[in-house]
C-alpha cells in the first residue's frame, strides 16, 4: 500500500491518456485470458460456458467499452450556475480520484464483481488493491495471474487469502472501500471503515420478491422467472428469492414453472451441461437444510457433486426456515396473495430488498408497485435484466446496501466531486466587510431583489 501511495503522489494516474491506456490494457488481458477464465469458473462451480461468458466476461467488456467511449467527457470539469450575489464568479464541479481504493469481491460472480468496479476505479484515476474471494480459488488464481501480468503492483495489486487477510486490509487506511457480499460481513466492513472515516459502497443482497399478477402469459412469465432464479444455480444476489403468486392462477402457474424447468434442464437436471453447482460443501449443507416436506418439484441432491436440483417449495409461509434469510441457491418458495396491496404490505414489513420483480400487463398496477415499494431496483416483466444496462445505476437500499455503480455511476462512485468557485478580482463590494454599514433590513431587501 505504501508503494501505491508513492506512485499515486506522482499524479500519473490522473492523466486521462494514462487512464485510457490502462483500461485498454485491461481489455486486452481479459480477451487473452478468456478461456482460462471460463475454465476456472467451471472448475469452481460448474458454470456453463455461456452463462460464464455472458455474466462475467461479456459484462466486463461491455463496461470497458462504455468507459472508453465516454471517459474523456466524464473527466471534464462541469460548469454549474452561480448566484448573482457572487458576481463576477463561475462555479464548477471537478471530479477527482479518492486515491487508494480497496475492492472486495464475493465468489458467486467472482470475475465480474471484482473487475467491473476496478474499471470505474481506474477510470477515476485511483490506485487499486483487489481482494478476490478465497472460496472461488481457481478463478482467484487466474485473476491474480492476469492482473500481475498486466499492471505493476504499485498501480493495481491483488491480495489473496482468507478472512484474516481481509481483516488486515480493512485495518489499513484506504481512501475508499467497495465491498460486495452479504450483510453480515458488510456490517464488519462498515465498522472497520468508520474507525478511519473511510467512505464505502456496500453491495449486499436480501430476499428479492417476485410478484406474479393473474393477467399474464403463463409460459412466457414462467420461463423468465425460472431463468432468473436458476441462472448460476440461484447463486445471484438479485435472483428472485421467493414468489408471490395470485391465488387465482396458483396451480396453473406452478404447472408452467415445472414445464419451464424441464424445458431448460431436462427431466434430470443433474445431467444438464447448463446447470451449475453449489460453490462449496458448507453452502450445500446450508441449502440442504432448507428443503422440507412442502417440495412441489425437484429436491434431489448429491453432496459429492454439490448438486441441488431446481426446486419449488409451496405453499410457503413467513414462518418457514426458507423464508428467514436470503436463499442464494436453486430453491424457490411460493407464497399466495389475494390482492396486490396484501403482497405489497407484507414485502414492506421486511428489510428492503436489492431487487423486486413484478409481472403484469396492467400499467396502473405496475405504477402502484413502483410507487408503493422500496428496493434497490425494480424490473417489470423480466428478471435480472435491469442490472445489465450501463444507463441504470445498480445498488441497494437499507439492508441491501448503499451506493451504486455500473456505467458512469461507477466513475462517479470512485470520484470525489470537488466544488470550485472562481471569482474575479473586481468589483469588490466593501459593504460585505466589517465594519458593517448596511442594516439587516436593507440586505434582506437587496437579496430579495436579486433572487
Amino acid at each position: 500500500m505504501n508503494e501505491q501511495r508513492v506512485f499515486y503522489s506522482t499524479g500519473q494516474t490522473k492523466g486521462v491518456d494514462f487512464r485510457i491506456a490502462q483500461i485498454k490494457k485491461l481489455k486486452n488481458s481479459v480477451l487473452a485470458y478468456e478461456q482460462r477464465i471460463l475454465d476456472a469458473l467451471h472448475m469452481d462451480m460448474g458454470k456453463p460456458a455461456l452463462e460464464a461468458y455472458l455474466s462475467e466476461i461479456r459484462f466486463v467488456i461491455q463496461e470497458i467499452d462504455y468507459a472508453l467511449k465516454h471517459l474523456r467527457r466524464w473527466v471534464q470539469p462541469r460548469k454549474v450556475s452561480t448566484p448573482f450575489i457572487h458576481f463576477p464568479a463561475s462555479s464548477w464541479i471537478y471530479p477527482e480520484p479518492y486515491g487508494i481504493v480497496l475492492i472486495i469481491a464475493p465468489w458467486n460472480y467472482p470475475f465480474q464483481l471484482l473487475i467491473s468496479p476496478l474499471i470505474g476505479a481506474m477510470a477515476s484515476g485511483n490506485c487499486v488493491v483487489l481482494k478476490p474471494s478465497e472460496i472461488s480459488g481457481n478463478i482467484s488464481t487466474v485473476i491474480a495471474d492476469m492482473i500481475g501480468e498486466t499492471f505493476a503492483e504499485e498501480y493495481v495489486a491483488v491480495l489473496r487469502g482468507d478472512a484474516s487477510v481481509a481483516r488486515e486490509l480493512l485495518a489499513q487506511k484506504f481512501d475508499y472501500i467497495f465491498y460486495t457480499g452479504n450483510a453480515r460481513i458488510g456490517k464488519m466492513v462498515m465498522e472497520a471503515a468508520a474507525k478511519n472515516l473511510i467512505p464505502v459502497t456496500l453491495e449486499l443482497g436480501g430476499k428479492s420478491p417476485c410478484i406474479v399478477d393473474r393477467d399474464i402469459p403463463m409460459i412466457n412469465v414462467a420461463r423468465r422467472i425460472a431463468w432468473g432464479k436458476f441462472f448460476n444455480a440461484g447463486q445471484t444476489c438479485v435472483a428472485p428469492d421467493y414468489l408471490f403468486v395470485h391465488r387465482d392462477i396458483q396451480e396453473e402457474f406452478i404447472a408452467n414453472l415445472k414445464r419451464a424447468i424441464r424445458e431448460f434442464y431436462g427431466e434430470n437436471p443433474k445431467k444438464s451441461p447448463d446447470f451449475a453447482r453449489i460453490i462449496s460443501h458448507a453452502h450445500f449443507q446450508r441449502l440442504s437444510k432448507l428443503l422440507n416436506e412442502k417440495i412441489l418439484y425437484g429436491g434431489d441432491t448429491d453432496p459429492a457433486e454439490r448438486y441441488i436440483a431446481p426446486t419449488l417449495i409451496g405453499p410457503s409461509s413467513w414462518t418457514d426456515p426458507v423464508m428467514e434469510e436470503e436463499i442464494f441457491g436453486p430453491i424457490l418458495p411460493i407464497l399466495v396473495y389475494r390482492e396486490l396491496g396484501e403482497a405489497i404490505e407484507q414485502i414492506g414489513e421486511r428489510p428492503k430488498p436489492l431487487a423486486l420483480y413484478f409481472f403484469s400487463s396492467n400499467r396502473s398496477l405496475q405504477e402502484k408497485v413502483i410507487r408503493e415499494t422500496s428496493s434497490g431496483g425494480i424490473c417489470i416483466n423480466d428478471t435480472l435484466k435491469h442490472l445489465t444496462t450501463e444507463m441504470l445505476p445498480f445498488g441497494g437500499i437499507g439492508e441491501s446496501g448503499m451506493g451504486s455503480y455500473h456505467g458512469k455511476t461507477t466513475f462517479d462512485t470512485f470520484s470525489h466531486s470537488k466544488s470550485v468557485l472562481k471569482r474575479g478580482m473586481r468589483p469588490d463590494f466593501k459593504m460585505m466587510y466589517p465594519p458593517y454599514r448596511i442594516s439587516v433590513h436593507k440586505i434582506k431587501k437587496f437579496l430579495t431583489w436579486i433572487a
